[in-house]
């Protein structure tokens, strides 16, 4: 058998410690994991109800159309149905696009570091990958541009970025999409969208009626709290979603999940909840970067990079010998660095406990 060449130097995409591999290798009983940017309020009490309201249908297919869920978000974003698609979480519709689009002799442009399942999935598609370094944290829109020529045929935009945070202002951004050649698909990913509280954030949704080469990508595994039912969807226009789609699986999102989301996304107290939370979870971090002089970008998502000057992984060690999963910057591009997920106020108090005692320990 010959694999696919680009295949055999990929690695597969490393997520977060599991608790219960922490729990037996440390021998520990508590294990708090801020490592995946999951909602640590869990979901909404609809999403749960409706969840139970399935379990005696699990024997049938799902509906491979989603056709209650595409109701209610097309409500929810004043999007017509025809503009919806939906994948096992948000990093199935990056899969979708890439298959749809890329291929040997084509090129994609993103920033670096950002998600790593654009350049991954561009890599099995057999595509030229183009990276551009962000500046200060930030996308160099600039030379994301530059680096666009005839062979471009996706352009990606992580906003807010992971795993920096960082935000694109509305102005810098609609002025980038205009300036994009039309034969190329912009990208937006809006995978912490509800989590934004920036009042110069681009709403997003007003650009798809001016052009047709934008899709948005959401998702029901962050601030709805629903990622183990792997949800996520993208919008554009109604003609892209139709070409794209037989690029999807079918039955591709399960009854559980459709039937959550549909819940969830009806519940928009819950989600006003967690952001309020999220945003004093936020102020109790910055409080401690600055009472210790450590740099770090204020972020738009439910988690924040900051950077120890010291190895990313040393930090990461420390933390989960005292059972705190977080991600080692190693693995996301800022070596020194670690990104830490916001929990409960009463998580993050603790976290920061152990890093004053580490910093008071090593000196720095």
């Amino acid at each position: 058998m010959e694999i696919k060449a680009q295949l055999l130097d990929l690695k597969p995409y490393q997520p977060g410690k599991p608790i219960e591999t922490v729990k037996r290798v440390f021998g520990l009983e508590k294990i708090t994991k801020l490592a995946s940017n999951e909602n640590p309020f869990g979901c909404s009490e609809k999403a749960k109800q409706a969840i139970l309201e399935e379990l005696n249908s699990l024997a049938l297919y799902p509906d491979g159309y989603s056709t209650d869920l595409r109701k209610a978000v097309a409500e929810h974003l004043n999007v017509d149905e025809t503009q919806l698609i939906f994948g096992n979480g948000s990093d199935e519709v990056i899969q979708i696009i890439c298959r749809a689009l890329l291929g040997p002799g084509k090129n994609t442009v993103m920033p670096t570091p950002s998600f790593p399942q654009y350049k991954h999935n561009a890599v099995i598609e057999g595509a030229e990958v183009r990276e551009v370094e962000l500046v200060d944290g930030e996308h160099n829109l600039g030379e994301m541009l530059a680096a666009i020529d005839e062979q471009t045929q996706i352009v990606w935009i992580c906003n807010p970025n992971n795993p920096t945070g960082t935000y694109i202002e509305k102005e810098k951004l609609f002025s980038f999409v205009s300036k994009v050649p039309k034969h190329v698909l912009v990208v937006l990913d809006e995978a912490y969208y509800e989590y934004v509280v920036a009042s110069d954030y681009p709403e997003t949704i007003g650009l798809l009626s001016e052009y047709e080469n934008v899709v948005i990508l959401r998702t029901f595994s962050k601030a709805y709290g629903l990622a183990s039912l792997r949800i996520g969807y993208g919008i554009g226009s109604s003609k892209l979603i139709q070409q794209i789609e037989p690029a999807r699986e079918p039955f591709n999102t399960t009854r559980v999940a459709q039937a959550a989301a549909k819940a969830a996304i009806s519940d928009q107290e819950f989600i006003k909840e967690c952001v309020s939370k999220n945003k004093k979870g936020l102020d109790q971090f910055y409080t401690f970067c600055e009472e210790h002089h450590l740099s770090y970008y204020k972020s738009q998502g439910n988690f924040i990079l900051i950077d120890f000057k010291q190895q990313g992984d040393q930090v990461f060690q420390y933390l989960l010998e005292r059972g705190f999963i977080v991600r080692s910057g190693n693995a996301l591009g800022f070596p020194t660095s670690v990104r830490i997920t916001v929990g409960t106020e009463e998580q993050n108090a603790e976290i920061i406990g152990h890093l004053t005692e580490m910093l008071q320990t090593t000196g720095k």
